[in-house]
């Protein structure tokens, strides 16, 4: 990404989250979908906006995005370079009032995402890098670089307001016991944002997740120093294929001391 298509993307980030203001706070209708998740008619704005805005910054790009996901694997198959978009993440989290959901844009290149921006509209704050370019927060017109933190105590580890598992609880019961853990609570793809800045250690993530709820994320913490792992301690990908779903990961400073001591964790979790 040069200068100009940065600045570009920027502005259609922030663009999309202001169309979902108006409906925020406010007497939002609430449809859901097939997968019984629900949406909303500011996931819809944000939506027309990022799908237009991208088709004309870079026409020969496809657009993959949770609201019009329905495009057949034969064909994203065939994408060497595609976007990939979560036009609201935290939808729950919009509609229960909170300022913790985000408009996510990543682009991905043969199944690795290289670049993401994370606007979060309720602060007028974007977040944006990618693995090969740095990270940074643009806040009131100011640009800063943000980087990981270094290991130390307490652990601060990040936690979904929503979301949970009896796997995720197990784990953070073996963590306690190696060591004095702090619990951070955000919403959305904020928690990879956090470990961008410098804010968290550890986020895990024992419980489904989809691409677009990743992907920008992932760019922006890669490009701050940190990384995105499986339970085996592989990168997540973003390779087509039928599902959209992600496997369990981990996210945290790349070199971290806790990167052994987690996959291992989740190896004796699976031969319990």
């Amino acid at each position: 990404m040069n200068a100009q298509q940065i600045q570009a993307l920027l502005k259609l980030v922030e663009e999309a989250g202001q169309q979902t203001l108006p409906f925020w706070r406010a007497d939002v209708s609430v449809s859901s979908k097939a997968d019984d998740s629900p949406v909303t008619a500011a996931d819809m704005a944000a939506h027309r906006v990022l799908v237009a805005g991208l088709q004309q910054l870079t026409p020969d790009i496809p657009v993959l995005s949770e609201e019009a996901c329905d495009i057949p694997l034969a064909q994203r198959q065939q994408w060497q370079r595609w976007w990939l978009v979560d036009p609201l993440d935290g939808t729950k989290e919009f509609i229960a009032g909170s300022e913790e959901f985000t408009v996510n844009v990543a682009l991905i290149e043969a199944g690795q995402v290289v670049f993401g921006l994370v606007g979060v509209p309720t602060q007028n704050v974007i977040y944006y890098g990618g693995k090969n370019s740095g990270a940074w927060r643009v806040e009131q017109g100011k640009t800063h670089a943000i980087s990981v933190a270094k290991p130390a105590q307490p652990l601060r580890v990040l936690a979904s307001l929503r979301h949970s598992s009896l796997e995720q609880q197990q784990l953070m019961q073996r963590l306690q016991q190696e060591a004095e853990i702090e619990l951070l609570n955000a919403g959305s793809s904020l928690k990879f944002c956090w470990l961008a800045e410098g804010k968290a250690d550890l986020y895990p993530r024992l419980a489904p997740t989809s691409q677009w709820d990743t992907a920008a994320a992932q760019a922006v913490l890669e490009g701050a120093g940190g990384e995105v792992i499986d339970e085996q301690g592989n990168p997540i990908t973003y390779v087509a294929r039928e599902s959209h779903l992600n496997p369990y990961f981990y996210a945290l400073p790349k070199g971290s001391v806790w990167r052994d001591k987690i996959v291992n964790t989740a190896l004796l979790k699976r031969t319990d």
